[in-house]
C-alpha cells in the first residue's frame, strides 16, 4: 500500500496542495493527519477520482417513445426531454388566443 504526502496528493490529484487541504480537513477527499503532517493512501484517491466519474453527469439518453410523468403535478415528460403541460387549461388559452 503506497502513502502519499500532501504535495505528493496534490500533484496526484493535480490540484493545488493549499486546495487538497482544505478539502481534506472538510471531510470531502480521505486523507489522514497521524502527526504533523497529512498521509494519503494512493488507493483511497483512486476511489475518490473514479467516484467524480458519476453516470449521473453524462446525458441521459431518452427513447421516441418514452413518456415519463415530470415532477411537478400535471406535466408529462416528452421524447425530447422536455416537459408539456397536460392540463385542460392549455386548450382553453389556445382557443381564446386563436391558435
Amino acid at each position: 500500500m503506497k502513502t502519499l504526502t500532501l504535495p505528493e496528493a496534490a500533484a496526484f490529484l493535480q490540484m493545488n496542495p493549499e486546495s487538497l487541504r482544505q478539502r481534506v480537513k472538510a471531510g470531502a477527499i480521505p486523507g489522514a493527519k497521524p502527526g504533523k503532517c497529512w498521509v494519503f493512501v494512493e488507493e483511497d484517491l483512486v476511489a475518490y477520482l473514479r467516484s467524480l466519474y458519476a453516470a449521473n453527469r453524462q446525458a441521459v439518453r431518452v427513447n421516441e417513445k418514452e413518456v415519463k410523468s415530470c415532477h411537478s403535478t400535471a406535466e408529462v415528460r416528452t421524447a425530447s426531454g422536455g416537459c408539456a403541460s397536460r392540463l385542460p387549461m392549455d386548450a382553453e388559452y389556445a382557443k381564446l388566443l386563436g391558435l
